[in-house]
């Protein structure tokens, strides 16, 4: 399953604010560090894909658990998409 940002979503780097933000019909939302680094890399990347490159990023963090817990939490938000069959 690869990972895109929803439908009217669109990311981009504030530097005003120092911060990702997440731009939709509606509004906008700043997102904390975490939730900046995730979503930037919902690409078209598995979800595998997305965890491997983040572990790269911060080689002494655990991080599957929480990033999949964020994935559902942004999905049911409608800020995510998926494309293809469930295979990570």
């Amino acid at each position: 399953m690869k990972l895109r940002l929803g439908t009217g979503m669109r990311l981009q780097w504030e530097a005003a604010q120092s911060a990702y933000v997440m731009l939709y019909p509606e509004g906008m939302i700043r997102l904390n560090e975490p939730a900046g680094h995730i979503l930037s890399r919902c690409d078209g990347r598995t979800v595998d894909a997305l965890i491997t490159d983040l572990e790269a990023m911060f080689p002494d963090a655990e991080l599957a658990d929480d990033v999949i817990a964020f994935l559902d939490e942004a999905d049911a938000k409608g800020w995510l998409r998926t494309e293809g069959e469930d295979h990570g």
